[in-house]
């Protein structure tokens, strides 16, 4: 059974010190802490702005023995300076995490490509991996994609992020997980949709960034997806679900994610 992280999108509306509390209540080994939101606007809980928010967490964790799996969300756009991120690589190495969600928003893929490459250089001396997520709306819309950048990123910390519902609604193929060269897995992200795939872009996104399905409880092949990720690296349990929240706290939920997630594994042995 591979350790578990709750993902900050699981529960948006805990800061960090809360979701540590939760994800320790219910069994978690890690955490996700979003610094900087997926979109303009978005929430988040950008720490390395607030130093007594930054010395609480790092309370809970030192208190709880949770651990932070990664930080999100990096989203890489044209106007991108990579010098801008050196507070968010600070905060990252005083939260001792281990990894970074990185999404593609650049349309000239060279220029990504390059700027990702920088990127994982300037991570690297502050223990992080940078892992690039493919998702059907960005610039890189697929595994395929992923994986062509980063196995031409001269950096050993550079990794591909797959999760379940963007690699189903991608069309992405389970052989094509074993081409992923060896260390570039560095985590991924767990939870379940629906069979039938959205008819919009718009909806899909919707879906993505509000009501995902527990583990087990949708029609995606988790099983075998489970079975062919590396056995050895964190699981983040990733499943907002807004409609939900309204009527079942942010620890229920939690829990049913990692009950589901469990059930998953033991299936997939």
């Amino acid at each position: 059974m591979p350790s578990f992280s709750l993902a900050a999108l699981t529960a948006l509306e805990l800061a960090p010190p809360g979701l540590i509390d939760v994800a320790a209540a219910c069994g978690y080994d890690h955490v996700g802490i979003r610094l900087l939101p997926a979109m303009p606007g978005g929430v988040a809980y950008p720490l390395m702005e607030d130093a007594a928010a930054l010395r609480e967490t790092i309370a809970r964790l030192d208190a709880t023995g949770v651990t932070v799996a990664d930080l999100e969300v990096v989203a890489i756009r044209p106007e991108t300076e990579i010098a801008a991120f050196s507070a968010f690589f600070e905060a990252g190495a005083r939260l001792r995490a281990r990894h970074v969600l990185v999404a593609a928003y650049d349309p000239d893929l060279h220029r990504f490509a390059d700027r990702f490459a920088g990127f994982c250089e300037a991570a690297a001396p502050y223990g992080l991996t940078a892992d690039l997520e493919f998702m059907p709306w960005t610039s890189v819309p697929d595994l395929a994609t992923a994986r062509r950048i980063v196995e031409h990123v001269p950096h050993a910390n550079a990794g591909v992020l797959v999760d379940a519902l963007h690699f189903d609604r991608s069309q992405s193929a389970i052989g094509d997980i074993a081409g992923i060269p060896a260390g570039k897995l560095h985590y991924w992200q767990l939870c379940d949709a629906p069979t039938e795939r959205p008819t919009s872009t718009e909806e899909m996104m919707h879906v993505a960034r509000n009501e995902r399905m527990f583990p087990g409880e949708g029609g995606l092949d988790l099983v075998a997806l489970a079975h062919a990720m590396p056995p050895n690296i964190v699981v983040s349990l990733e499943v907002p679900t807004v409609t939900l929240a309204k009527t079942m706290d942010a620890a229920a939920r939690a829990r049913r994610a990692l009950s589901g997630a469990k059930g998953i594994f033991m299936a997939a042995r």
